[in-house]
């Protein structure tokens, strides 16, 4: 099925970062070595951290990663998440309902943005021919709290990347690469981004030009986005990019 297998970061401090994704969300280790480790959930690798001491910090208005959107099975978990976050002092930087979601969201060390979310049925989303209508509202942290049936003991099998959302210097360039050579249909629209899915789901990639309108390709040597590796076309084979440098590869 056409999706996410896994996003891939180039970081300064691999070790910390490493241990924060464990720590933080719960991913368990899965190989790697002194350059590289692998981290995921059930058995799938959702995050590929590579070592570069001396990459330059992103910069927050260049082209890149917006956040990564980590997709938990059920209310219930994102419950336990938020009780986890809050016992252990995870600084969160919001939280919203968007009508398809209830979402967390959060930075790593290195400054990359984090989306902890559960989907509503999509029986209950609202369509209208392709578009799928998402809002963003106060979420209530202590209902969601409440779902929670458990300690949280790491990220549950099921986890997997639901969605990751890109900076992008312009839309109309984006839309273009998103729709044709992705092949994405667009779902969602509000003032400087759009919002992307394959097979009706509410959105596998968004774009926004909120922090990096204008921008450029991304230049070389920086922390953040190396790419996002996508499942379910086995006619492509070499990596792609957007005109702002954002790569993609097919596994």
């Amino acid at each position: 099925m056409t999706g996410i297998a896994h996003v891939a970061l180039t970081v300064r401090d691999l070790p910390g970062m490493a241990r924060f994704y464990q720590t933080a969300l719960g991913l368990e280790p899965m190989g790697g070595d002194g350059a590289q480790r692998d981290l995921g959930a059930g058995g799938q690798v959702l995050i590929r951290l590579s070592g570069d001491p001396a990459a330059i910090p992103r910069d927050p208005r260049d082209a890149g990663l917006f956040h990564t959107a980590f997709l938990l099975p059920d209310r219930a978990a994102l419950g336990r998440w938020l009780r986890h976050a809050a016992d252990t002092g995870v600084r969160l930087t919001g939280a919203s309902d968007h009508d398809v979601s209830e979402a967390l969201y959060l930075d790593d060390p290195e400054g990359n943005g984090i989306e902890i979310y559960r989907d509503r049925p999509a029986s209950d989303w609202t369509r209208d021919g392709d578009r799928v209508r998402m809002v963003t509202e106060r979420l209530d942290l202590n209902d969601l709290a409440a779902a929670a049936d458990g300690p949280w003991q790491g990220a549950p099998a099921g986890t997997q990347i639901g969605h990751v959302h890109l900076q992008v210097g312009a839309m109309d360039a984006a839309d273009d690469f998103m729709q044709g050579t992705l092949g994405l249909t667009r779902t969602h629209d509000a003032p400087g981004g759009g919002w992307y899915g394959w097979n009706g789901y509410h959105h596998h990639l968004a774009a926004n030009v909120w922090n990096s309108r204008g921008a450029g390709p991304r230049p070389n040597g920086r922390t953040g986005l190396d790419h996002v590796a996508l499942t379910g076309f086995p006619e492509k084979s070499a990596a792609v990019a957007d005109p702002f440098g954002n790569r993609f590869e097919f596994v």
